[in-house]
């Protein structure tokens, strides 16, 4: 199928981005790497009456180190550029991680960070890892901006905080304090499918060793990014063992998340990967906060 007819504008400032979003509203869809907005638009889920394609927004497309020890990433840095560039490794190791599982090489190539995170897809690693950081969004329209935290951009299933006449402008996450250790893994059918689980987890150690923090948030399992609230709880103030580890995964599987079942698998089979990927993504991260790995 073709999609439906549309009007086109390709601005080259965010000025003249945002003009275009507040003059159409709900009939304009602003296009970044097109990943999932073309598909969408071939098969008729999507229809908008106006496309406004920002890829000649040239001043959207940086990574940059903030003053205060955290990383800044605009919207239409490609998948591609964050996958490889040593700013992300030294700063976001969980971004670092996450990049080869997004897609193909040819997806990466055209992808962009910010168009991934507005699209809100609930099997979206950056999602996940975006609230797993602690990280939030700067969005903006042609008078105002905000910030908005990426635990409550997220707001359902493909849908976000982001209003019709707002653009997603940039991506900041803090600094990892230290003795922090990430984790992303995730488990799909086939190499480049969708992930039928996924969990990122970013845990503090304390000086003894002792958790002082952790979150476990996982994709593919809800609506959008899931955050394990308990299982967190339950590791604070935790001497890590192979124990602890094994009641906090359970304790996400069966208490922080209620997946649904369709054709790829059912509910209970998602809980047992959450289970054991949880474990896993848990054990990884211990080992990277005390040097071990």
């Amino acid at each position: 199928m073709k999609p439906a007819p549309f009007e086109y504008f390709a601005p080259t400032t965010i000025g003249e981005t945002l003009a275009r979003l507040s003059e159409h509203g709900y009939e304009a869809k602003a296009l970044a790497g097109g990943q999932s907005l073309i598909p969408m638009m071939n098969f008729r889920l999507a229809q908008p009456s106006v496309i406004v394609d920002i890829n000649r927004v040239t001043e959207l497309s940086y990574i940059r180190a903030n003053e205060d020890g955290g990383l800044s990433i605009g919207a239409m840095a490609r998948h591609n550029q964050v996958e490889h560039h040593p700013l992300i490794a030294e700063r976001a190791p969980l971004i670092y991680e996450a990049m080869p599982h997004i897609g193909t090489v040819q997806v990466r190539n055209r992808g962009t960070f910010g168009g991934s995170i507005a699209h809100a897809d609930p099997s979206a690693e950056l999602a996940a890892v975006s609230v797993a950081l602690e990280g939030s969004f700067l969005l903006r329209n042609h008078q105002n901006e905000r910030w908005v935290p990426a635990e409550d951009f997220f707001v359902g299933l493909f849908a976000s905080a982001l209003e019709p006449d707002e653009l997603l402008i940039e991506a900041k996450f803090p600094q990892l304090p230290a003795r922090t250790g990430c984790a992303v893994v995730e488990l799909s059918r086939r190499p480049h499918d969708f992930a039928l689980v996924g969990v990122a987890v970013v845990l503090t150690l304390d000086n003894d060793d002792r958790c002082q923090n952790a979150r476990l948030v996982f994709l593919s399992v809800g609506d959008g990014p899931v955050v394990a609230h308990q299982a967190g709880e339950m590791l604070k103030n935790q001497i890590f063992t192979q124990e602890s580890m094994r009641k906090a995964a359970e304790t996400a599987a069966q208490l922080d998340i209620d997946p649904g079942s369709d054709i790829h698998a059912s509910a209970e089979f998602r809980r047992h990967l959450a289970k054991i990927l949880a474990f896993r993504a848990l054990e990884k991260a211990y080992g990277r906060a005390k040097g071990e790995v």
